[in-house]
């Protein structure tokens, strides 16, 4: 499946996700009336102190995996990009965090995500929020521009992760830290959840391994990578879903049990790309 197809499939997913919470109910990873998903992925990560003054509709439309504007460490006056929006969520909570002097961007290419963010930052009455459309492999943001990147179980969504992390890499200041939450794999995947494209929007089947995660955020430029496991799963966890997609739960239960997490991903650009391995390079150190 190309890149742009893998889109498509997203925008209409969480396009129905964003549907459900506008008419009352709570986001789903299907999109769909169906039990949902990914619900041993995106339960209990926010507190009730974060969830305080948070419209009801941020809180139903999140689909993450984690929980990065507790994890990134943000100060007042800083630019926040959340890579991923949906319905608004860590963009509102960053937007708290960095206070009237900072500013919090949201980048989706979903409307009906984007149309419920905007309605939610009303709600909360936020005004140092900024919501954008388009895709994240092509942001649109000028270089240099922003302190930190967010992002919530979204760039394992991406059919062109290197070109995420490239345009991420392009739009943070020198100095600017990634920080992100995303679904991780330690070992390989079996090839019946890579083909299975409901487990690609339910946030399991794009999930890089660990190592690779590593290579590529090398190969974007990033230094200081670090990858935190902040929750491991258990096939049992997601055995309604998977058995769902038409996989034989027990002939697989071997192989991914324990195997795929949500993890905390640290990176940082610093001042130079000195440290970025070039065709004729033999060593991180040599190319300037």
């Amino acid at each position: 499946m190309s890149n742009e197809d893998l889109q498509e499939v997203v925008k209409q997913k969480y396009g129905n996700a964003a549907k459900q919470v506008a008419a009352g109910g709570v986001a789903t990873c299907g999109g769909g009336a169906e039990l949902s998903c990914c619900d041993p992925i995106t339960k209990d990560l926010y507190d009730g102190a974060q969830l305080s003054g948070l419209p009801k509709e941020a809180v139903a439309a999140s689909l993450g995996c984690g929980n990065p504007t507790a994890l990134a460490k943000l100060q007042p006056g800083e630019t926040v990009l959340d890579l991923g929006s949906g319905g608004g969520i860590d963009v509102l909570l960053s937007a708290k965090r960095v206070g009237p002097a900072g500013k919090a961007y949201g980048l989706d290419m979903t409307d009906e995500m984007l149309a419920l963010a905007r309605e939610n930052q009303k709600k909360a009455g936020v005004q140092n929020v900024e919501f954008l459309k388009g895709a994240i492999e092509n942001i649109p943001l000028p270089d240099n521009v922003v302190d930190v990147i967010i992002s919530n179980c979204v760039i394992n969504l991406s059919g062109d992760k290197d070109r995420v992390l490239r345009e991420a890499f392009r739009v943070l200041k020198p100095g600017g830290r990634l920080a992100i939450s995303d679904v991780v794999v330690r070992g390989e995947v079996p090839s019946d959840i890579r083909k299975s494209v409901e487990l690609w929007v339910g946030c399991v089947a794009g999930a890089l391994e660990e190592f690779e995660y590593r290579d590529k955020l090398f190969s974007a430029g990033f230094e200081n990578i670090d990858i935190e496991p902040t929750r491991i799963y258990k096939v049992e966890e997601a055995r309604d879903f998977l058995a769902a997609a038409g996989l034989d739960i027990e002939k697989i239960a071997p192989f991914i049990d324990g195997k795929f997490m949500s993890a905390f991903v640290r990176a940082t650009k610093l001042h130079s790309r000195a440290n970025v391995v070039g065709p004729s390079c033999c060593a991180p150190t040599c190319c300037s």
